[in-house]
């Protein structure tokens, strides 16, 4: 495997499938292990597309093993990064802890940004859907 990031907080790795594989590191790692998988979790089965997948996870071990997300995105506007932040808050309910462009990524395969790094998030109530009002 391959280093992604070697940080005080975390070891990420890529495989040669392009799974990524987090292994947390340092103050409350067993908190932000749990979270993030229910951060994720809660994301798959309220629909969310544009962040990744949990493959797997071991709350003992403090990993998580997750579909790959594509590559930073540096030169993400500030405007388009804030967009992809609150549409997560106001469509499915997650507040992200660290609403920074270096938390997005851009999926070639899939033409599209995604959200990352969930391990301090907050999960919010699933928002209403608005409904279309029909006249009878």
């Amino acid at each position: 495997m391959r280093n992604l990031k070697d940080g005080i907080r975390s070891l990420v790795k890529i495989d040669f499938y392009g799974n990524v594989h987090k292994y947390f590191r340092g103050t409350d790692k067993d908190k932000r292990c749990e979270n993030e998988v229910r951060i994720l979790k809660a994301l798959e089965e309220r629909g969310c597309d544009f962040v990744p997948k949990l493959l797997d996870f071991d709350l003992a071990e403090d990993y998580i093993c997750t579909t790959n997300c594509g590559s930073p995105a540096p030169n993400i506007s500030r405007k388009k990064s804030d967009s992809l932040f609150a549409k997560l808050e106001k469509e499915f309910g997650v507040q992200h802890d660290d609403p920074e462009p270096r938390n997005i990524t851009y999926n070639e395969k899939e033409g599209k940004f995604c959200v990352i790094d969930f391990e301090l998030s907050t999960l919010l109530p699933m928002p209403a859907i608005e409904e279309s009002s029909e006249e009878e």
